[in-house]
């Protein structure tokens, strides 16, 4: 069983379960799924926070100059 299971697969069925190289993949994926509806849900909101922060700044730009 575990010389088919090696030919298919190319490792024994105990290194099997071990490999984790994609779980990386997908939680990178899901996080950027999740950051992204959240812009979407808050985009309003996120708009006018960055426009009210940088009016500040210009406003204190403009008055340093």
């Amino acid at each position: 069983m575990t010389e088919i299971f090696k030919m298919e697969y190319g490792q024994e069925p105990e290194n099997f379960w071990q490999e984790e190289t994609a779980v990386g993949v997908v939680e990178i994926i899901l996080i950027l799924v999740v950051l992204i509806s959240l812009v979407l849900i808050f985009k309003k909101q996120l708009t006018a926070l960055v426009r009210g922060i940088f009016s500040k700044i210009n406003s204190a730009a403009a008055d340093i100059y």
